[in-house]
């Protein structure tokens, strides 16, 4: 039974490591991921980013981080905004695979809901799988900087781009999950976007206003929104 595991586990870090997360062509002018250059275009902005903060990044401070004129930057991206969508998208893609490989042989609904709102909620690990992207550092970008590619005047133009496909892909995912634990639930939708969001928030608040929640080191983000969902879905 453990071999059989440590292959199971072996077939599906070969299949993650050949994966290439989707990203809508509209978001960049030329796919970061076909050069070296581009990939380290994407790996040095989420640092920066991570450093700096995205009020303060700007593509110059990129360029001189990585050794490059800033107008190669804009070969591939238009502005900093798209950069973020991007960087945003990818995540949100990434998420999706992780929730696809980890529910896809789950039988219980019950449980296969437990372990989609663990993925979307817990603390991310680096994925050693993707060499030029932490996963861990990004998720601290997601969680400080994300509302910033939604609350915006061209929301809408954007989303009729597909900008935010991979995101409501995710929470459309996990709202399936729900209809087949309840399907007499009416906010299943609202249910699980204020899951998604709202576990970034937390998160946030956990790290700097520790005095307006309850999650700390004993009580995690996904502690919380695992009892929320328990206690809705009764």
């Amino acid at each position: 039974m453990l071999l059989y595991l440590q292959k199971i586990i072996s077939i599906v870090n070969v299949i993650l490591s050949n994966l290439k997360i989707q990203v809508n062509e509209k978001i960049y002018v030329k796919d970061p991921e076909t050069s070296s250059l581009g990939k380290k275009i994407i790996e040095q902005s989420i640092l920066l980013i991570d450093e700096i903060g995205f009020d303060n990044f700007t593509f110059k401070k990129l360029g001189d981080k990585i050794g490059s004129n800033e107008s190669s930057i804009y070969r591939y991206f238009e502005n900093k905004h798209k950069l973020l969508v991007y960087l945003s998208s990818w995540y949100w893609s990434w998420m999706e695979y992780k929730l696809i490989f980890a529910t896809t042989n789950i039988l219980d609904p019950k449980e296969k809901l437990k372990k989609a709102i663990t993925i979307v909620t817990e603390k991310v690990i680096d994925d050693n799988n993707t060499e030029y992207i932490n996963e861990a550092v990004l998720n601290k970008i997601i969680i400080a900087e994300f509302t910033k590619t939604l609350y915006i005047k061209e929301i809408d133009q954007e989303n009729n781009e597909g900008f935010f496909l991979m995101y409501k892909r995710v929470i459309n995912r996990i709202v399936a999950i729900v209809t087949e634990v309840n399907p007499e639930y009416p906010y299943a939708k609202s249910l699980i976007s204020t899951i998604v969001e709202g576990s970034l928030h937390q998160h946030f608040l956990k790290e700097h206003l520790k005095t307006i929640t309850d999650c700390n080191d004993s009580v995690s983000t996904t502690n919380f929104y695992l009892n929320l969902a328990e206690n809705v879905l009764k």
